[in-house]
């Protein structure tokens, strides 16, 4: 059995970042180069840069109109109006054309009166330099135009086209090697002929190249390399002598076939082995004949993240420059998000805007899913000393996409539903900028959250005994103070999902019980656990009774799955989970499941373009082929 390497050198997020930046050569390691204007947008300074001329060169005129000369015009008043003589004393001008020798104002053609062809009117005086661009009043020849180290940007272009400069000298981009790694890989183009079993599409490299690009760096993309110690020993080799960084993708964990950490310690210095980040743990810095090397984990979100808070500083360094910070804004958790102690987590999460204040739902955390960045408007980083973030907390928003786009989202907390899922496809569809995003944490929860501010509607199939009626008296215990209208979303049909031919002929709950069958439930607050319980109950069955009572997932297709999987042999879910694992269903009971939205939201556009879709037939009939749902009253509006 070959050997399993430990995190032997694990430091936190600083600790890392500080060594490996020490560790880095100096900025003077990158060449300068003279380059034209035109091309140096992004690229860094090199030398403090002066002006070659001014701009403008001469005194021009600022608006379309005559060039007089002010004290020649004082005392003109509606009273007391002033005739010029057109060519002596007023003399014709377009913008930014030289103004005439003597003339020290510019009077706008809307404000002239013609008298005829050779003479004009004005009615007010103009001042000394009215309407005129001064010589040097944007760029003075000699001035400092930018210092050594500045990140040009397109209008920095046009100032050093101004100033008289065709050329300019810039730093070297820092040449970034990306090397992926990994038996189970094909490039994206061998892909385009099949995927045969195990292997999976190579996509981290274009996406650390195209971050190395936009940070100002020059990346390239070596051939994959396999799982093999000698193969990658002898690429590391190469790599690093016509590199400024190194970027070894996969085989930084502590795997059997993990060999980077290993490799970079018998070719050079290893740093760090491990941070205390997540995604992005399995990080290996160090060195390989002093060129900075990076073990970047596999998973493509680990992949991202670990490179976005180690490389990005590392390229910054090397240039000499700071990179532009992203928009960063204070936002409220609409739900509770925990997360382990001692370890700094990144959560992708959707931002909206709820009665006036910014909240945050978070998104898958798989680091496989790269979906998550794709969908994610932000990151928000837990720290190491908090076991998570609880509904309503405030926290720090690192933003993915402008600002102004974040009105679009639609948040929704509560019971989770397929059907709701497919409501946001066909949201995406018909209005490409919006969003449906939904945060799966029980009905009473997503009731909890709209009365805190923190969703714009909840899910809810929550059932009450006492009248037999669902969410209303619920909605009439907890909402009392918040103004709500209770929509109708479908009926449907809960039962218990089993295995494909059912083979454990499960018939009841009472079968559950009787034969001790291991069952998958679903989290306290949510409607189908209010709805169990209540069975339970009816039919004299403690819950003690049942194998699995306190073992809970948070959504009808995580029940299903549990069932699917072999990890227990019965669930209590909808239909359209089951159908969609191609499981077995026996249905129970019909059960109806509304929309309780915010009063103000119920009453704004994006709800009303959501609630046309919601009333659409082509969206009943796709309910419908989900299996298990009722859609005849969708729609209504029943509070």
């Amino acid at each position: 059995m070959k050997e399993r390497r430990i995190y032997l050198r694990m430091k936190s997020l600083d600790e890392a970042r500080n060594l490996f930046l020490r560790a880095l050569p100096d900025r003077k390691i990158l060449k300068t180069e003279e380059i034209p204007v035109s091309e140096a947008r992004g690229r860094v300074t090199a030398d403090p840069i002066f002006a070659r001329l001014s701009s403008p060169p001469f005194n021009a005129a600022a608006m379309d109109g005559v060039a007089v000369r002010a004290e020649e015009t004082f005392g003109a008043s509606e009273t007391t109006p002033l005739i010029l003589r057109l060519g002596e004393e007023a003399i014709f001008v377009n913008t930014g054309e030289p103004l005439p020798s003597g003339k020290n104002a510019v009077i706008m053609v809307e404000h002239l009166h013609f008298v005829d062809e050779e003479r004009v009117e004005i009615r007010s005086p103009a001042y000394p330099w009215q309407h005129v661009r001064k010589v040097g009043e944007d760029i003075v020849s000699g001035e400092l135009l930018f210092t050594e180290g500045h990140r040009l940007t397109p209008w920095d272009l046009g100032a050093l086209l101004a100033a008289g400069h065709i050329r300019v000298r810039v730093r070297q981009r820092p040449r970034v090697t990306i090397i992926p790694t990994g038996d189970e890989l094909l490039s994206p183009e061998e892909a385009q002929k099949g995927l045969p079993p195990g292997k999976v599409i190579e996509f981290n490299s274009q996406m650390l190249a195209a971050m190395v690009e936009e940070w100002g760096g020059q990346a390239e993309i070596w051939p994959l390399v396999p799982d093999d110690l000698k193969a990658l020993r002898k690429t590391i080799s190469k790599a690093v002598k016509t590199c400024h960084l190194l970027v070894i993708i996969a085989g930084s964990s502590a795997g059997s076939r993990d060999f980077t950490a290993g490799l970079v310690e018998e070719m050079g210095e290893l740093l760090v082995h491990g941070v205390t980040i997540m995604p992005g743990k399995p990080v290996v810095l160090g060195l390989i004949e002093k060129t900075p090397v990076m073990g970047i984990p596999g998973y493509p979100v680990s992949a991202v993240v670990a490179f976005e808070v180690l490389g990005r500083q590392a390229i910054q360094s090397l240039l000499g420059t700071r990179l532009p910070e992203r928009v960063r804004l204070r936002a409220f958790s609409g739900r509770k998000i925990p997360s382990r102690l001692g370890i700094e987590e990144f959560i992708r999460v959707k931002v909206g805007e709820v009665s006036g204040k910014r909240v945050f739902l978070p998104l898958k955390r798989g680091a496989g899913a790269i979906t998550t960045l794709t969908r994610a408007d932000g990151l928000v980083r837990i720290p190491a000393d908090s076991e998570g973030v609880l509904a309503g907390e405030g926290m720090e928003v690192e933003l993915l996409r402008p600002e102004k786009d974040l009105g679009h989202c639609i948040l929704a907390v509560g019971s989770h539903d397929l059907a709701l899922e497919l409501l946001g496809q066909f949201l995406r569809r018909h209005y490409p900028e919006m969003e449906l995003s939904s945060a799966h944490v029980g009905s009473l929860s997503g009731l909890m959250a709209l009365r805190d501010g923190l969703a714009h509607l909840a899910g809810s199939h929550l059932f009450d005994p006492q009248s037999g009626t669902f969410n209303l008296p619920y909605i009439e215990k907890y909402l009392p103070q918040t103004p709500v209208r209770v929509v109708h979303f479908a009926s449907r049909s809960q039962g218990l999902i089993v295995p494909p031919g059912n083979p454990r002929g499960i018939r009841s709950l009472k079968d559950v019980a009787q034969k001790g069958l291991t069952f998958i439930n679903r989290q306290p607050g949510s409607g189908t656990r209010v709805l169990l319980d209540y069975h339970l109950q009816d039919l004299g069955i403690n819950p003690g009774e049942i194998k699995g009572y306190d073992q809970e997932e948070t959504t009808h297709l995580g029940v299903a799955v549990a069932v699917a999987t072999g990890q227990a042999e019965v669930g209590l879910g909808i239909m359209a989970a089951a159908r969609a694992l191609g499981l077995d269903f026996i249905p129970l009971f019909e059960e109806r499941y509304d929309l309780v939205v915010r009063k103000e939201f119920f009453e704004s556009r994006l709800f009303k373009r959501l609630y046309k879709i919601l009333k659409s037939p082509e969206f009943a009939k796709a309910v419908s082929a989900l299996g298990g749902y009722g859609v005849k009253e969708m729609g209504d509006i029943i509070l």
